[in-house]
């Protein structure tokens, strides 16, 4: 495995994808807590797990012998979207913030984040045992 390969590596890609997931939703869940006292504020939601699940697995991709051929599907697609929970609120004021939930998103968040860097840093290091 080149350095070179491993930016073509679905792998790579997929934790990569992951990584920017969860930093999108540390910021999503810090600005749904910093909004916990904002009237008729509706908390927004990360949605990225259900969109790669979402995604049609069965769909082949062809092989590229060339990083400069075309890809047959579209590697380049984000699977990251934020959603609003426009539910209605038990508070009076139209917020519908938990500050227990979002805390315990944020501490699911750093889990999987902390996951994703181990699992990354071990590929690294699994590259560099073969480059010595």
């Amino acid at each position: 495995m080149s350095i070179q390969s491993i930016n073509f590596d679905s792998t790579y890609d997929l934790i990569k994808s992951g990584i920017k997931a969860s930093n999108i939703r540390a910021k999503t869940i810090a600005n749904n807590m910093a909004n916990v006292n904002t009237k008729d504020y509706k908390r927004f939601n990360v949605v990225f797990e259900e969109n790669l699940k979402n995604e049609n697995s069965s769909a082949l991709e062809l092989k590229r012998t060339n990083p400069l051929h075309f890809s047959s599907t579209n590697s380049e697609k984000e699977n990251i979207s934020i959603e609003q929970d426009k539910s209605t609120s038990m508070r009076s004021d139209g917020n519908n913030v938990d500050l227990d939930i979002e805390k315990v998103n944020q501490a699911a968040n750093t889990l999987k984040y902390n996951a994703l860097i181990t699992e990354i840093n071990g590929k690294f290091n699994n590259l560099r045992t073969v480059m010595k």
